[in-house]
Parts: structure tokens; sequence; C-alpha cells
């Protein structure tokens, strides 16, 4: 086992206080579809979804990092060395949003952005380490903002275009801060971590609007995705890269305090759990009631174990990320 050169100082969560039910969303969709045949609780059935976060009104991604950062913040305050605004989501495609985070905060350190749909911020943290590790910086603030409600097509021309974008009727708004800050203690902070990617996948799910490719044709400004074909292309990463984080470090899932893994659907969760070997209790649902959060999901996990002692100082965490593209991100940190 290595050394660690980054701890958790700080993880802060905001989210939003308006909500949509999937009922709602079904009725919305009903409304505005009316040629569409939708079965009553046919999204909640097949996502497990209750509610779903909305952002303020006018509120940007900045805004909901701000919000999550401030809370950081008061938990472990002192100087940031460097903002990453890490989040499948952005402002402006230029500047870097987390310019904008930092002039909201009133920092005045060097930043940049990190993107790697629902792993940026675990892809953030790993960067954040790399960079206290190089003795670059000390403290390092990894914010992100989320508005995938944003993507979610409303007016649907086909079944097929329905099926196509149901995974966005579930995902969610919300902001999360992570502070990572140097240790001499080789025993606490992030100990290892391992990184995967699948990216002959990449074109599974999309949100295609904004680039070179498509830079503005807005039809192409909503979640377009084959769910299945993203369930099939994570089972099929298999449970070995996280058996070998577990073997390399000589540990059994019973010297986990928590594992803490995106969520995009309630039913996809137990096989997930049963390939691994995991019981279910060692993690957090949230899936049910807050949606997919995107890359806000597993700092939620670790703000919700934190405040229910689930975990604390001394435990051991395993984060999963999972994310479009297709990647696999894992992570072991001892709080």
């Amino acid at each position: 086992m290595r050394a660690a050169s980054a701890r958790i100082a700080a993880v802060g969560v905001y989210l939003p206080e308006h909500t949509r039910t999937t009922a709602e969303t079904e009725r919305q969709l009903r409304a505005l579809n009316p040629t569409l045949n939708l079965a009553t609780g046919l999204i909640h059935r097949l996502t497990g979804v209750d509610t779903v976060h909305l952002r303020p009104a006018g509120w940007q991604c900045s805004d909901l990092a701000v919000a999550a950062s401030t809370v950081a913040l008061a938990e472990s305050p002192g100087p940031i060395d460097l903002l990453i605004f890490a989040s499948a989501s952005q402002d402006l495609v230029e500047p870097a949003t987390s310019h904008i985070v930092a002039a909201k905060l009133g920092l005045e350190c060097p930043v940049m952005d990190v993107k790697n749909a629902c792993n940026s911020v675990l892809n953030g943290m790993q960067v954040a380490e790399a960079l206290i590790a190089s003795g670059q910086y000390r403290r390092v603030l990894v914010a992100c903002g989320e508005e995938p409600s944003l993507g979610v097509r409303w007016q649907v021309s086909s079944h097929d275009q329905f099926i196509r974008s149901f995974p966005g009727y579930t995902m969610s708004d919300g902001g999360a801060a992570v502070i990572l800050e140097a240790t001499d203690d080789p025993h606490t902070g992030i100990l290892d971590s391992s990184f995967i990617a699948v990216s002959s996948n990449w074109n599974v799910g999309t949100l295609s609007i904004g680039g070179s490719l498509n830079p503005r044709d807005a039809e192409l400004s909503y979640f377009d995705m084959d769910g299945a074909a993203l369930q099939k292309a994570f089972l099929d990463l298999g449970p070995q890269p996280v058996l070998d984080i577990l073997g390399r470090n000589r540990l059994s899932w019973d010297d986990i305090d928590l594992v803490a893994i995106h969520q995009v659907a309630l039913p996809y969760l137990p096989p997930i759990f049963d390939r691994l070997g995991v019981a279910q209790g060692k993690s957090v649902i949230t899936v049910a009631d807050h949606g997919n959060l995107a890359s806000v999901t597993l700092p939620l996990q670790l703000s919700l174990a934190k405040a229910s002692g689930q975990v604390g100082p001394g435990s051991l965490v395993l984060l999963i990320g999972l994310a479009g593209g297709i990647s696999l991100g894992l992570m072991l940190v001892r709080l």
C-alpha cells in the first residue's frame, strides 16, 4: 500500500429545494405528447426514481458549485491554492467554468476544468492528488455543478426517440465540492486509485451540441442514450478491476465501511452488487430520492454517510465511478 499524499479535508453538497416527482414527469410528457402511449408508472418501475432536483431559476452550473463550495469551505476554512471545476455540465464552452466559480467565490488562485461525464469529480480528485503529490499545491478545491435537466427532451417525435431520451427524465441538478489537502500521514487520505476506459463505446450515450461536431443544431441539445447498451457496457467491465484494487491493498469487503457507487437506476444496483460480491448495506442509496446527479452522486453519498455516522475519521471508503464514454474510476480513501 503506497503512502497517501492527499486527504479529504471537507465535502460539501448542495441540492436544490425545488423537485419534480416522476409522476409529474409522466403527466408533463403526456400533456406535451398526446400520441405517446406512456403507461402509468412506467418510468418509476424501470428506474426506481421518485424525485429529481431542479436548479433555482436563473442559476448556472457555477452557482451550484459555489453553493456546495461554500459548505465545504465552512467545514475546512483556509487558503485554496488551486480550483478545479469538475463536471459534465458547464456554463460556457469558453472560458473554463472554473474562472466563473473562482470569481463568484472571490478566489485568486490558478484554475482549470476537468470533464469526464459522471466521473468528472473523481477525475478532478485524481488530478488534485497528483498535483499535491508533486508539491505544486497544498490545498485544492474540486467544485462541481451539474444541470442535466437542461438536456431533457420533452417533445418526442416517435416511440424510438422517447426510448433514447428516457435516461434524461431521471437526471437531477445539484452541486458538490471536495477539498483535498496535503498530508504526511501515510495511512490517511487517498490510498490507491485505478481508472479504465473502453472508449469504443463513446457513442452509446451523447449530448452532442456545442462542439465542433454539432456546433449549433438545437435538435441535438438533448440526451440521446441507448440505456440497454450502456448497462451492458458497464457489466462487461466485470468485477476484476474492483477486486484488483482490494487485492493489492490486502483488503476484503469486510474492511470497507462505505461503497459509494454511481447510481443511474435502482434496478441496476442489485446485479452490480451481486457481481462484486459486496453487501448492499455497505452503500447509501441515493438514486430513488435524488435521481441521477451525474458527478455529484459520489460526494452526496459520502456526505450522507458522514452525516448518519456510517463513516467518520479512520473509515475506509471505496468510490466507484461509472461514466459515459465509457469509463470506470476507483478510488480507495481513508478518512
